[in-house]
């Protein structure tokens, strides 16, 4: 099974001073989606420059014709269905249907309080994201939709003339627990997960292996109680969040050696961080670029 590698590119940077390059460079290097994280600020970048997703992946799409385009990950954090929705078709129209939609329950970060709340439970966000996803799935696909539920309601909202990918564009839903497995077993063309971060401390890469074989086959199992192939759904790994950190961008050997074994236990897709200066992403760019050129074709 050949192995997609893709990128996450971090919003921090003004536009003209190296935003659009970087864009611009991960389709000249092959990368097959460039995403970037939906957030409001995130951890040591708070303090200091973060750009809004849809804006930047919007800029992104105007100078890229292949390049395929999303978030890892949004959440109901800040974002209501509804007005999400809107976003997306007008984004994935822009880009000529080049959009994924990365979507997951959230954490407990800055997004979590910005707007004035207290910080949601695991069970919380869960309930939450169980209304978010199947509303924004028929907002996405029917004209007007109404709709009342215990968080989000929607009147009659217009979505014409959908989205350019049909019947929608693809979700990518983030997640580990029984609940969101099984929406991402209904309503995902894809499932992405970062591991088992319990183990991002002290545990071996081994360890996460075995972790990570265990939710591709809860995946599996959920998946099989609604009769549907887990082969239909692509399994994409963001790296950077499990016991090996940056050990596999320091040569080409040794991301070659970690995609492998995370393609043998059924991944389709790696995300690798674009190298940022100074912080836990940083990477030499040299053999980043390298990676990226020539790791795809050793890993068919």
């Amino acid at each position: 099974m050949s192995l997609r590698l893709s990128t996450v590119i971090l919003p921090y940077r003004r536009w003209s001073e190296g935003g659009r390059a970087a864009w611009q460079r991960a389709e000249q290097l092959g990368f097959h989606t460039a995403y970037t994280y939906d957030h409001l600020s995130w951890r040591t970048f708070r303090d200091g420059p973060w750009f809004g997703a849809v804006p930047t992946l919007t800029a992104a799409a105007a100078v890229t014709d292949r390049l395929r385009l999303g978030t890892l990950v949004t959440s109901p954090n800040f974002r209501h269905p509804v007005t999400l929705a809107k976003e997306l078709i007008s984004l994935d129209d822009i880009s000529g249907g080049r959009v994924t939609l990365g979507v997951g329950a959230g954490g407990t970060g800055f997004d979590a309080t910005v707007l004035g709340q207290e910080p949601w439970t695991p069970r919380e966000r869960a309930d939450r994201l169980a209304e978010f996803v199947p509303l924004l799935d028929r907002l996405l696909t029917e004209d007007s939709v109404s709709y009342e539920g215990d968080f989000y309601s929607a009147h009659e909202a217009r979505n014409i003339p959908g989205c350019v990918q049909r019947p929608r564009l693809p979700f990518a839903v983030a997640a580990t627990g029984p609940r969101g497995l099984r929406l991402a077993a209904r309503y995902g063309q894809a499932w992405v997960t970062t591991g088992d971060p319990r183990l991002y401390e002290n545990g071996t890469p081994e360890q996460s292996v075995q972790a990570i074989r265990g939710q591709v086959e809860k995946l599996a199992d959920a998946c099989a109680e609604i009769g549907r192939d887990t082969n239909e759904l692509d399994k994409i790994l963001l790296t950077g969040f499990t016991p090996d950190r940056g050990r596999p961008l320091e040569s080409l050997d040794a991301f070659v050696d970690f995609a492998g074994r995370h393609r043998d236990l059924g991944f389709t897709e790696i995300v690798i961080h674009w190298p940022i200066p100074d912080s836990d992403f940083a990477a030499d760019e040299k053999v980043f670029e390298q990676i990226a050129m020539e790791a795809p074709a050793q890993l068919r």
